[in-house]
Protein backbone atom coordinates (compact mmCIF):
# COMPACT_ATOMS: atom_id res chain seq x y z
CA UNK A 1 0.00 0.00 0.00
CA UNK A 2 1.12 3.27 -0.97
CA UNK A 3 2.56 5.64 1.63
CA UNK A 4 1.64 9.52 1.48
CA UNK A 5 4.50 11.69 2.86
CA UNK A 6 5.03 15.36 4.04
CA UNK A 7 8.08 17.45 2.44
CA UNK A 8 8.93 20.93 2.64
CA UNK A 9 9.15 22.38 -1.30
CA UNK A 10 11.73 24.59 -2.52
CA UNK A 11 9.60 28.05 -1.28
CA UNK A 12 9.55 26.44 2.71
CA UNK A 13 6.09 25.33 2.31
CA UNK A 14 4.72 21.71 3.29
CA UNK A 15 3.56 19.36 0.97
CA UNK A 16 2.35 16.16 0.32
CA UNK A 17 3.42 13.04 -1.91
CA UNK A 18 3.23 9.45 -2.86
CA UNK A 19 4.79 6.51 -4.75
CA UNK A 20 2.55 3.66 -6.23
CA UNK A 21 3.70 0.56 -7.46
CA UNK A 22 2.34 0.26 -10.94
CA UNK A 23 3.60 -3.65 -11.51
CA UNK A 24 6.32 -5.27 -13.79
CA UNK A 25 7.37 -3.30 -17.34
CA UNK A 26 6.49 -6.50 -19.74
CA UNK A 27 9.50 -5.69 -21.59
CA UNK A 28 11.95 -5.01 -19.31
CA UNK A 29 10.68 -7.00 -16.75
CA UNK A 30 11.92 -3.82 -14.31
CA UNK A 31 9.55 -2.28 -11.57
CA UNK A 32 7.24 0.21 -12.31
CA UNK A 33 6.00 3.08 -10.42
CA UNK A 34 4.78 6.56 -10.37
CA UNK A 35 4.99 9.67 -8.37
CA UNK A 36 2.12 12.17 -7.58
CA UNK A 37 3.78 15.36 -5.60
CA UNK A 38 2.82 19.36 -5.00
CA UNK A 39 -0.19 18.51 -3.08
CA UNK A 40 -1.09 21.12 -0.37
CA UNK A 41 -3.12 18.74 2.02
CA UNK A 42 -3.02 15.50 3.12
CA UNK A 43 -6.11 15.22 2.26
CA UNK A 44 -6.06 16.20 -1.65
CA UNK A 45 -3.02 13.55 -1.33
CA UNK A 46 -5.19 10.81 -0.11
CA UNK A 47 -8.32 11.55 -2.49
CA UNK A 48 -5.82 11.44 -5.56
CA UNK A 49 -4.15 7.89 -4.24
CA UNK A 50 -7.93 6.60 -4.13
CA UNK A 51 -8.44 7.56 -7.74
CA UNK A 52 -4.87 6.03 -9.11
CA UNK A 53 -5.96 2.95 -7.02
CA UNK A 54 -9.24 2.67 -8.55
CA UNK A 55 -7.87 3.34 -12.20
CA UNK A 56 -5.26 0.50 -11.58
CA UNK A 57 -7.85 -1.78 -10.77
CA UNK A 58 -10.37 -1.30 -13.26
CA UNK A 59 -8.25 -0.87 -16.40
CA UNK A 60 -5.09 -1.75 -15.37
CA UNK A 61 -2.95 0.46 -15.96
CA UNK A 62 -2.92 4.42 -15.85
CA UNK A 63 -3.59 6.94 -18.95
CA UNK A 64 -1.01 7.88 -21.36
CA UNK A 65 0.43 11.18 -20.12
CA UNK A 66 -2.95 13.16 -20.35
CA UNK A 67 -1.15 16.18 -19.44
CA UNK A 68 1.07 16.34 -22.41
CA UNK A 69 0.74 20.09 -24.34
CA UNK A 70 -0.51 20.60 -28.04
CA UNK A 71 3.16 21.63 -28.99
CA UNK A 72 4.79 18.51 -27.51
CA UNK A 73 2.41 16.31 -29.72
CA UNK A 74 3.04 18.59 -32.43
CA UNK A 75 6.48 17.91 -32.42
CA UNK A 76 6.07 14.12 -32.35
CA UNK A 77 4.01 14.21 -35.23
CA UNK A 78 6.02 16.52 -37.10
CA UNK A 79 9.15 14.11 -37.23
CA UNK A 80 7.22 12.30 -38.95
CA UNK A 81 5.66 14.13 -41.00
CA UNK A 82 8.95 15.50 -42.60
CA UNK A 83 9.98 12.32 -43.69
CA UNK A 84 6.51 11.80 -46.19
CA UNK A 85 6.58 14.98 -48.02
CA UNK A 86 9.15 17.23 -49.67
CA UNK A 87 11.06 20.00 -48.30
CA UNK A 88 9.17 23.00 -49.71
CA UNK A 89 6.33 21.15 -48.17
CA UNK A 90 7.01 20.59 -44.77
CA UNK A 91 8.67 23.89 -44.17
CA UNK A 92 5.29 25.64 -45.68
CA UNK A 93 3.80 23.66 -43.04
CA UNK A 94 6.02 24.23 -40.17
CA UNK A 95 4.93 28.27 -41.11
CA UNK A 96 1.31 27.46 -40.81
CA UNK A 97 1.46 25.86 -37.31
CA UNK A 98 4.21 28.83 -36.11
CA UNK A 99 1.50 31.18 -37.38
CA UNK A 100 -1.67 30.30 -37.27
CA UNK A 101 -2.43 27.10 -35.16
CA UNK A 102 0.61 27.25 -31.71
CA UNK A 103 -0.68 30.78 -31.31
CA UNK A 104 -3.97 29.50 -30.13
CA UNK A 105 -3.59 26.04 -28.82
CA UNK A 106 0.38 25.33 -28.08
CA UNK A 107 0.28 25.88 -24.57
CA UNK A 108 -3.06 24.18 -23.58
CA UNK A 109 -2.89 20.58 -22.34
CA UNK A 110 -4.10 18.67 -25.66
CA UNK A 111 -7.28 16.56 -23.51
CA UNK A 112 -8.25 19.87 -22.28
CA UNK A 113 -8.91 21.40 -25.32
CA UNK A 114 -12.82 21.63 -26.22
CA UNK A 115 -14.74 21.66 -28.99
CA UNK A 116 -15.78 25.43 -28.81
CA UNK A 117 -12.12 25.86 -28.86
CA UNK A 118 -11.67 24.20 -31.98
CA UNK A 119 -14.74 26.19 -33.45
CA UNK A 120 -13.81 29.45 -32.61
CA UNK A 121 -10.41 28.83 -34.37
CA UNK A 122 -11.70 28.01 -37.20
CA UNK A 123 -14.28 30.60 -37.17
CA UNK A 124 -11.50 33.02 -36.68
CA UNK A 125 -9.47 31.72 -39.56
CA UNK A 126 -11.63 31.74 -41.80
CA UNK A 127 -12.18 35.45 -41.31
CA UNK A 128 -8.40 35.91 -41.97
CA UNK A 129 -7.88 33.80 -45.10
CA UNK A 130 -11.56 32.46 -46.51
CA UNK A 131 -9.10 30.35 -49.26
CA UNK A 132 -6.40 28.81 -46.99
CA UNK A 133 -8.42 28.39 -43.61
CA UNK A 134 -9.27 24.73 -44.14
CA UNK A 135 -5.66 23.87 -44.91
CA UNK A 136 -5.12 25.09 -41.05
CA UNK A 137 -7.85 23.38 -40.00
CA UNK A 138 -7.30 19.42 -41.70
CA UNK A 139 -3.66 20.27 -39.91
CA UNK A 140 -5.65 20.73 -36.40
CA UNK A 141 -7.42 17.44 -37.02
CA UNK A 142 -4.26 15.51 -37.83
CA UNK A 143 -2.64 16.43 -34.49
CA UNK A 144 -5.64 15.36 -32.82
CA UNK A 145 -5.62 11.84 -34.48
CA UNK A 146 -1.71 11.28 -33.84
CA UNK A 147 -2.98 12.07 -30.22
CA UNK A 148 -5.74 9.45 -30.22
CA UNK A 149 -3.72 6.93 -32.01
CA UNK A 150 -1.22 7.22 -29.12
CA UNK A 151 -3.28 7.10 -26.23
CA UNK A 152 -2.75 11.07 -24.81
CA UNK A 153 -7.05 11.73 -25.84
CA UNK A 154 -9.99 9.49 -25.92
CA UNK A 155 -11.05 11.65 -29.01
CA UNK A 156 -11.24 14.06 -31.86
CA UNK A 157 -12.95 17.19 -30.83
CA UNK A 158 -11.51 18.81 -33.86
CA UNK A 159 -13.85 16.53 -36.28
CA UNK A 160 -16.83 18.05 -34.58
CA UNK A 161 -16.21 21.14 -35.89
CA UNK A 162 -18.71 22.81 -38.42
CA UNK A 163 -16.82 24.01 -41.38
CA UNK A 164 -17.82 27.64 -42.45
CA UNK A 165 -19.09 27.53 -45.66
CA UNK A 166 -18.36 30.45 -48.21
CA UNK A 167 -21.53 32.08 -49.58
CA UNK A 168 -22.22 32.38 -52.99
CA UNK A 169 -21.04 35.69 -55.02
CA UNK A 170 -22.51 37.63 -57.94
CA UNK A 171 -21.32 37.63 -61.19
CA UNK A 172 -18.10 35.97 -62.29
CA UNK A 173 -14.74 35.14 -61.21
CA UNK A 174 -12.43 36.85 -63.03
CA UNK A 175 -9.95 34.93 -65.43
CA UNK A 176 -6.59 34.87 -65.01
CA UNK A 177 -5.69 34.08 -68.76
CA UNK A 178 -5.13 36.05 -71.74
CA UNK A 179 -6.50 35.52 -75.49
CA UNK A 180 -4.41 35.84 -78.42
CA UNK A 181 -4.68 39.33 -79.27
CA UNK A 182 -3.95 40.11 -75.50
CA UNK A 183 -0.71 38.47 -75.31
CA UNK A 184 0.16 40.20 -78.49
CA UNK A 185 0.14 43.80 -76.90
CA UNK A 186 1.67 42.57 -74.14
CA UNK A 187 4.77 41.27 -75.65
CA UNK A 188 4.57 44.75 -78.03
CA UNK A 189 5.49 46.15 -74.10
CA UNK A 190 8.83 44.72 -73.80
CA UNK A 191 11.86 45.66 -75.86
CA UNK A 192 13.20 43.00 -77.01
CA UNK A 193 16.54 44.21 -77.70
CA UNK A 194 17.32 46.25 -74.00
CA UNK A 195 15.22 43.36 -72.19
CA UNK A 196 16.30 40.34 -73.73
CA UNK A 197 16.43 38.27 -70.70
CA UNK A 198 12.78 39.79 -69.85
CA UNK A 199 11.46 38.81 -73.52
CA UNK A 200 12.58 35.39 -73.06
CA UNK A 201 11.08 34.55 -69.80
CA UNK A 202 7.87 35.98 -70.87
CA UNK A 203 7.83 33.91 -73.56
CA UNK A 204 8.86 30.38 -72.05
CA UNK A 205 5.94 31.19 -69.96
CA UNK A 206 3.42 31.55 -72.48
CA UNK A 207 4.18 29.38 -75.41
CA UNK A 208 5.68 26.20 -73.26
CA UNK A 209 3.36 26.64 -70.38
CA UNK A 210 6.24 26.13 -67.71
CA UNK A 211 4.96 26.68 -63.86
CA UNK A 212 7.27 29.69 -62.44
CA UNK A 213 9.63 27.23 -60.12
CA UNK A 214 10.18 25.23 -63.56
CA UNK A 215 11.30 28.25 -65.56
CA UNK A 216 13.93 29.48 -62.49
CA UNK A 217 15.19 26.24 -62.77
CA UNK A 218 16.36 25.73 -66.39
CA UNK A 219 19.74 25.28 -67.65
CA UNK A 220 21.14 25.58 -71.08
CA UNK A 221 21.70 21.58 -70.72
CA UNK A 222 17.67 21.18 -70.78
CA UNK A 223 17.52 22.76 -73.97
CA UNK A 224 17.93 20.96 -77.12
CA UNK A 225 18.80 22.90 -80.47
CA UNK A 226 19.20 20.07 -82.37
CA UNK A 227 15.41 18.55 -82.23
CA UNK A 228 13.87 21.78 -81.01
CA UNK A 229 12.70 20.90 -77.22
CA UNK A 230 13.03 21.72 -73.84
CA UNK A 231 13.57 18.96 -71.16
CA UNK A 232 11.93 19.78 -67.65
CA UNK A 233 12.84 17.85 -64.59
CA UNK A 234 13.19 20.23 -61.86
CA UNK A 235 11.55 23.29 -60.09
CA UNK A 236 13.11 25.71 -57.91
CA UNK A 237 11.19 26.73 -54.70
CA UNK A 238 11.68 27.35 -51.01
CA UNK A 239 12.86 25.32 -48.28
CA UNK A 240 13.70 25.59 -44.83
CA UNK A 241 13.68 29.04 -43.71
CA UNK A 242 12.85 30.31 -47.32
CA UNK A 243 16.07 29.16 -48.25
CA UNK A 244 15.93 28.94 -52.09
CA UNK A 245 16.06 25.21 -53.30
CA UNK A 246 15.76 22.57 -56.39
CA UNK A 247 13.27 20.03 -56.04
CA UNK A 248 12.17 17.51 -58.72
CA UNK A 249 8.73 17.66 -59.95
CA UNK A 250 5.89 16.55 -57.66
CA UNK A 251 4.97 14.04 -59.96
CA UNK A 252 6.41 11.92 -62.56
CA UNK A 253 4.20 13.20 -65.31
CA UNK A 254 5.30 16.66 -64.17
CA UNK A 255 8.89 15.91 -65.47
CA UNK A 256 8.11 16.45 -69.58
CA UNK A 257 10.07 17.28 -72.43
CA UNK A 258 8.29 19.57 -74.21
CA UNK A 259 8.32 20.70 -78.47
CA UNK A 260 9.31 24.27 -78.74
CA UNK A 261 8.53 26.44 -81.79
CA UNK A 262 11.24 27.66 -83.46
CA UNK A 263 10.63 31.28 -83.15
CA UNK A 264 11.07 30.18 -79.23
CA UNK A 265 14.36 28.50 -79.70
CA UNK A 266 15.44 31.40 -81.95
CA UNK A 267 15.06 33.85 -78.84
CA UNK A 268 16.74 31.65 -76.84
CA UNK A 269 19.59 31.01 -78.47
CA UNK A 270 19.71 34.88 -79.10
CA UNK A 271 20.02 35.22 -75.21
CA UNK A 272 22.25 32.98 -74.68
CA UNK A 273 24.79 34.80 -76.87
CA UNK A 274 23.65 38.10 -75.08
CA UNK A 275 24.01 36.18 -71.31
CA UNK A 276 27.72 35.13 -72.60
CA UNK A 277 28.61 38.76 -73.43
CA UNK A 278 27.14 40.28 -70.20
CA UNK A 279 28.75 37.68 -67.70
CA UNK A 280 31.89 38.18 -68.99
CA UNK A 281 31.73 41.85 -68.85
CA UNK A 282 31.15 40.99 -64.97
CA UNK A 283 34.24 38.58 -65.23
CA UNK A 284 32.00 35.26 -64.73
CA UNK A 285 32.71 31.95 -67.15
CA UNK A 286 29.33 30.56 -68.11
CA UNK A 287 30.31 28.09 -70.55
CA UNK A 288 28.91 25.00 -69.44
CA UNK A 289 26.09 22.68 -69.64
CA UNK A 290 24.90 23.55 -65.49
CA UNK A 291 24.49 27.38 -66.47
CA UNK A 292 21.27 28.73 -65.29
CA UNK A 293 18.88 30.11 -68.56
CA UNK A 294 17.56 33.27 -66.00
CA UNK A 295 20.03 33.83 -63.23
CA UNK A 296 20.62 37.14 -61.14
CA UNK A 297 23.57 39.40 -61.62
CA UNK A 298 26.10 37.39 -59.22
CA UNK A 299 24.79 34.27 -61.29
CA UNK A 300 22.62 32.64 -58.17
CA UNK A 301 19.19 31.81 -58.49
CA UNK A 302 16.86 34.54 -59.35
CA UNK A 303 13.97 35.60 -56.51
CA UNK A 304 11.03 33.72 -57.16
CA UNK A 305 9.56 37.12 -57.21
CA UNK A 306 11.21 38.65 -60.07
CA UNK A 307 8.56 37.47 -62.49
CA UNK A 308 5.83 38.74 -60.64
CA UNK A 309 7.52 42.30 -60.07
CA UNK A 310 8.36 42.37 -63.77
CA UNK A 311 4.91 41.22 -64.64
CA UNK A 312 3.22 43.79 -62.34
CA UNK A 313 5.36 46.99 -63.88
CA UNK A 314 4.61 46.06 -67.19
CA UNK A 315 0.76 45.99 -66.47
CA UNK A 316 0.84 49.09 -64.62
CA UNK A 317 3.18 51.00 -67.03
CA UNK A 318 0.68 49.76 -70.25
CA UNK A 319 -2.70 50.38 -67.98
CA UNK A 320 -3.19 46.61 -69.49
CA UNK A 321 -6.61 44.70 -68.86
CA UNK A 322 -7.21 42.02 -67.68
CA UNK A 323 -4.48 41.45 -65.34
CA UNK A 324 -2.85 38.60 -64.72
CA UNK A 325 -0.72 36.49 -62.26
CA UNK A 326 2.34 34.64 -63.55
CA UNK A 327 0.56 31.88 -62.94
CA UNK A 328 -1.83 33.16 -65.80
CA UNK A 329 0.18 32.37 -68.67
CA UNK A 330 0.22 28.60 -67.92
CA UNK A 331 -3.84 29.45 -67.84
CA UNK A 332 -3.26 31.39 -70.98
CA UNK A 333 -1.34 28.62 -72.67
CA UNK A 334 -3.58 25.61 -72.29
CA UNK A 335 -6.25 28.06 -73.54
CA UNK A 336 -4.56 28.75 -76.64
CA UNK A 337 -3.97 25.05 -77.12
CA UNK A 338 -7.91 24.43 -76.57
CA UNK A 339 -8.04 26.83 -79.12
CA UNK A 340 -6.05 25.75 -81.51
CA UNK A 341 -7.52 22.40 -81.66
CA UNK A 342 -4.98 20.69 -78.83
CA UNK A 343 -7.04 17.27 -76.96
CA UNK A 344 -7.53 17.32 -73.76
CA UNK A 345 -4.83 14.72 -73.49
CA UNK A 346 -2.31 16.89 -75.53
CA UNK A 347 -2.61 19.51 -73.00
CA UNK A 348 -2.63 17.57 -70.15
CA UNK A 349 0.94 16.20 -71.20
CA UNK A 350 2.40 19.30 -72.09
CA UNK A 351 1.44 20.63 -69.13
CA UNK A 352 2.40 17.66 -66.98
CA UNK A 353 -0.39 17.06 -64.77
CA UNK A 354 -0.60 14.06 -63.56
CA UNK A 355 -4.77 12.98 -64.81
CA UNK A 356 -6.62 14.43 -67.02
CA UNK A 357 -9.33 15.50 -64.11
CA UNK A 358 -6.88 17.94 -62.83
CA UNK A 359 -6.74 19.39 -66.48
CA UNK A 360 -10.28 19.16 -67.08
CA UNK A 361 -10.74 20.99 -63.20
CA UNK A 362 -8.09 23.59 -63.80
CA UNK A 363 -8.49 24.86 -67.66
CA UNK A 364 -12.75 24.69 -68.03
CA UNK A 365 -12.53 28.18 -69.22
CA UNK A 366 -12.69 28.62 -73.39
CA UNK A 367 -12.36 31.98 -75.52
CA UNK A 368 -15.71 33.08 -76.70
CA UNK A 369 -14.66 32.37 -80.18
CA UNK A 370 -14.80 28.22 -78.86
CA UNK A 371 -17.99 29.16 -78.16
CA UNK A 372 -19.78 30.34 -80.62
CA UNK A 373 -18.06 27.77 -82.77
CA UNK A 374 -19.89 25.36 -80.29
CA UNK A 375 -23.19 27.07 -81.40
CA UNK A 376 -21.99 26.55 -85.19
CA UNK A 377 -21.47 22.92 -85.17
CA UNK A 378 -24.62 22.51 -83.28
CA UNK A 379 -26.63 24.68 -85.53
CA UNK A 380 -24.91 23.27 -88.66
CA UNK A 381 -25.08 19.63 -87.66
CA UNK A 382 -29.48 19.68 -86.69
CA UNK A 383 -29.68 22.24 -89.85
CA UNK A 384 -32.85 22.92 -88.52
Amino acid sequence: MATIKKYIDKDGKPRYQFQVYLGLDPQTGKKKTTRRRGFKTKSEATLALSRITLELKTKGSLPVENNILFKEVYQEWYIEYVNTVRESTWARTAGMFKNHILPLFGNKRLRTITINQCQQAVNRWYKEATRNYKRWYNYLVNIFEYGLKHGYIDNNPAKMVTLPKKPDTWGDKPENFWNKQQLQLFFKCIDRKSEPEKYCLFRILAFAGLRRGECLALTWQDLDIEHNTLRVNKTLTQGKNGRQIIQAPKTKKGRRTIILDSTTVSILKSWHKQQLEYFLFLGLNTLNKNQLIFANSKNKFKSLNTPAKWLHKIIADNDLDPKITIHGFRHSHASALFAAGATIKEVQTRLGHEDVATTLNIYTHVTKHQNQEAVDKLTHYLNF
